[in-house]
């Protein structure tokens, strides 16, 4: 399967690939294309049958959609790194999820470094409405299918057209092919599978792929972070472009760390802790959040010199050191997450009674202990 593509900005810079959505093609991602192309090599890349790829000739998958663009990936010279982000939307963020996940990779260069996926899903519901759509298609055409589009693509009121005229441009055939991938597609149980910094971006209003469909990803992908745009349907990229490419160019330049940061931060530390900062966050103190997530999580927390299980031992003997007994109970949870045995603990605390003094050592064991009896009566 060859995918029509075409690729834009500086030669050298790193590899973005973007997906359409199905009925479109790949000026879709037009509205983003300036701002990506000042950092990016972005390709893009039409669906079988959309745009000037080639039409379908069988049924599809969302696995054999996902090796046809990784075939224009190890066609692309800049892909020569190893690494590539890779991002869609709705059935293009679907074939992002499932290169991400890596199934398909095999005997293939390069990994996914970055992830953005718009307005999509894991399993776009159940499969019979697709099919029904197929077989309309099939009988009728796609442009017919237009105002009802428009509908689910945008809220009401805004003028669209430029997207939907794309329909004129889509093979029926494929489309139904293509609306078969999505009836089968259900990746649900590989989203744990995915290690890329993942920023998910949902339309407040979308019909399509509504708001807990979003949340199954966020919820599945380790670190995933997830931005809700308000105002915007199906197609939030398009009607509210300025928001979704101010957060898709700040995931993948600059705070980038802050999202491997917090996929650490969750690991170590548990969802719920960390949930319950995110949600004590102010205007006061964000800068000071995104400080310790971006430098302590993913700048130390995630160097390969040491493995979690040590920078734990590390991190309770500088809070005992230091008396920081609140942090020290945190650690305490953290450490039995990354593998320590509370007999290990002991040990630790233990040896800071020698080199940081024994009345530090004696208020670590308490505080300790009060921790270690509380995770033991949570799983009782």
């Amino acid at each position: 399967m060859k995918l029509h593509h075409r690729v834009d900005g500086p030669a050298g810079a790193p590899l973005l690939v973007l997906g359409p959505s199905l009925g479109t093609t790949l000026d879709i991602w037009h509205p983003q294309l300036s701002a990506l192309t000042q950092s990016w090599r972005v390709l893009r890349y039409d669906l079988p049958g959309h745009g000037g790829s080639a039409p379908a000739t069988s049924g599809l998958t969302i696995d054999d959609l996902a090796r046809a663009v990784l075939d224009l990936v190890d066609e692309t010279e800049d892909a020569e790194d190893g690494e590539f982000a890779v991002g869609g939307i709705s059935l293009g963020g679907a074939i992002a999820t499932a290169i991400a996940a890596g199934r398909q990779r095999a005997g293939r260069r390069g990994r996914v470094r970055s992830l953005v996926l718009c307005c999509t899903s894991a399993r776009f519901g159940e499969p019979g409405p697709w099919l029904e759509r197929a077989a309309l298609v099939r009988a009728s055409g796609v442009t017919q299918l237009a105002p009802v589009l428009a509908a689910r693509w945008f809220t009401a009121g805004y003028d669209g057209r430029w997207v939907t005229d794309m329909l004129e441009r889509v093979d029926a055939e494929s489309y139904a092919a293509c609306c078969t991938a999505i009836a089968s597609c259900d990746l649900t149980g590989r989203l744990a599978a995915i290690t890329a910094p993942t920023l998910i971006v949902a339309g407040a209003d979308d019909p399509a792929t509504p708001l807990d469909q979003a949340l199954t990803l966020a919820q599945g992908i380790p670190g995933a972070l997830l931005r809700v745009v308000p105002g915007a349907a199906h197609l939030a990229s398009v009607e509210r472009a300025d928001t979704v490419t101010s957060a898709i160019v700040g995931h993948l330049g600059g705070h980038s760390g802050h999202a491997a940061g917090m996929r650490t931060r969750r690991e170590v530390l548990g969802d719920a802790h960390v949930d319950r900062a995110v949600a004590a966050t102010t205007g006061f103190t964000r800068d000071f959040q995104h400080l310790i997530t971006r430098y302590a999580w993913d700048e130390i927390w995630n160097r390969p010199g040491l493995d979690r299980r040590t920078r734990s031992c590390v991190t309770l003997t500088a809070l005992v050191a230091r008396g920081h007994l609140d942090e020290l109970a945190m650690h305490v949870r953290a450490a039995l997450r990354n593998g320590l045995t509370p007999d290990e603990i002991g040990e630790v605390l233990l040896q800071t009674a020698i080199y940081c003094g024994v009345p530090a050592a004696n208020a670590a064991f308490a505080v300790a202990q009060r921790v270690l009896a509380d995770v033991q009566a949570e799983e009782d």
